[in-house]
């Protein structure tokens, strides 16, 4: 494989940068034709690559891209898991570059999109036309591309039933998350939940003068911010009743085996300009972000926000609340918890709403799976080091679903690295791990 990227890694830029160059924003409306066309241009590469078919198949919402070849039917499948939907790129100032147009610079790719998740799934497809230009191909693949992951994969559920015989294969090879650094590589074994809601707090009908009603009616802001700091105590531990009640505590050999992985706190603090971390008390900074549950405030905002004062107490204010979820923990129980405590909390001089927004359950996937070990030989083979088992902090609350309606697990065989700076401005991907990844997922098939 390394000698395959060697003979075709300018096509392969130019084959990246067709699709990175298109705004396939799904948090935005005026966006749903890019949705389409690079869709549309996916499928191209597929039929490129060596595939048998390859379509863009409607949703409720985005379309899907669907594409196969079957080898033989009793041989093992693969279903390659992606999404072609990206973050917005604002604030825009903040970019160094155009988002979208990609440019190779430091030895790495910059462009919203280079690596979460176009630059991942890309190289699932070049993997595969390696095996096929060359002869190696000894399993069936299926390609399943979203085009909703950044948006909580709504419509993704329904299609995948709906098409479960189509879909049926022995492990869902996904590569969309991070790894704990270029010179230690990791496989991630689970994933937390997502719960996320948005609140309202209303107080007077209408925006009032600061100087004629100060001091005399609440402003829901400073009522907002009371309740939003009630959510968490002293020990860092969420406030909402029974939110810890299907929290698996991990023993101390489970610990143990999660901190073999190599850690520096001074090198993460001077990494994020930070004097000190935060957490739940009793957890170190890398157990907080892959097997505990959290809270964080997503956004905030009511009032005057522009240029100049403007003396009012805002009639409303609004915030956007996430919370992480470890698993057992279920993504609609939990909302419905905060929902009633938020509400129990709500002073009577205010008006409160709670609207939920999307969320999912997480998941965890045996370290002993034939899938596992293959993927680990095979990184092992590239890296020249075992990678270690990490629980991923983030969610891809789809594959929980996927792993209960087609019965197969995931396995998340993921090359960023944090520096990549994911769903931030100038976001990038370095070369080696787009070069690596390519070689690893090679090997995979070879061990799998």
């Amino acid at each position: 494989m390394k000698k395959y990227i060697a003979e075709n890694k300018e096509r392969f830029f130019e084959e990246l940068f067709s699709i990175l160059r298109i705004p396939s924003i799904s948090a935005k409306s005026e966006h749903k034709p890019d949705m389409k066309k690079c869709a549309n241009r996916i499928v191209e590469l597929l039929m490129e690559a060596g595939a048998d078919e390859a379509g863009v198949y409607p949703t409720a919402g985005n379309p899907v891209v669907y594409g196969e070849k079957i080898i033989d039917p009793k041989a093992k499948t693969v279903l390659i898991y992606g999404h072609y939907d990206v973050q917005p790129p604002e604030p825009l100032e903040k970019w160094k570059t155009d988002p979208f147009e990609p440019v190779i610079h430091h030895n790495a790719i910059w462009c919203r999109g280079a690596n979460d998740d176009k630059g991942q799934l890309f190289m699932h497809i070049k993997a595969f036309e390696f095996l096929v230009k060359t002869g190696q191909l000894k399993h069936n693949v299926k390609f399943l591309f979203e085009g909703e992951e950044e948006i909580g994969s709504g419509s993704l559920p329904a299609w995948v039933k709906e098409n479960k015989k189509l879909l049926k294969a022995d492990v869902i090879l996904v590569s969309d998350t991070t790894m704990i650094s270029e010179k230690v590589p990791s496989i991630n074994c689970g994933m937390r939940g997502l719960a996320y809601l948005e609140v309202e707090v209303t107080g007077p009908n209408k925006d009032l003068h600061s100087g004629h009603y100060g001091g005399a009616v609440a402003n829901p802001i400073n009522v907002l911010c009371d309740m939003i700091s009630s959510l968490i105590d002293e020990k860092g531990r969420v406030t909402v009743k029974g939110f810890y009640d299907d929290v698996v505590e991990l023993s101390k050999k489970d610990r143990a085996q999660l901190a073999r992985a190599p850690f520096d706190l001074d090198e993460y603090k001077k990494g994020l300009d930070i004097k000190e971390v935060k957490g739940e008390v009793g957890y170190t900074t890398l157990e907080r972000t892959g097997i505990r549950p959290c809270l964080d405030v997503c956004g905030i905002w009511g009032g005057y926000t522009g240029q100049g004062a403007k003396t009012v107490i805002p009639s409303t204010a609004h915030a956007k609340i996430s919370m992480r979820l470890v698993p057992n923990q279920k993504s609609k129980k939990i909302t419905k918890l905060f929902k009633e405590h938020f509400l129990s909390i709500a002073p009577k001089y205010v008006k409160v709403k709670v609207t939920p927004c999307e969320g999912g359950n997480g998941f965890l996937i045996p370290i002993t799976s034939h899938a596992f070990q293959a993927a680990s030989r095979a990184m092992k083979e590239v890296y020249g080091i075992e990678p270690v088992p990490s629980r991923g902090g983030g969610s891809i609350a789809v594959l929980a679903e996927m792993q209960t309606i087609l019965g197969i697990d995931p396995l998340l065989m993921g090359f960023g690295l944090e520096r990549d700076t994911i769903h931030s401005p100038n976001e990038s991907y370095l070369l080696k791990q787009f070069f690596a990844g390519m070689e690893s997922i090679a090997l995979f098939y070879k061990y799998y």
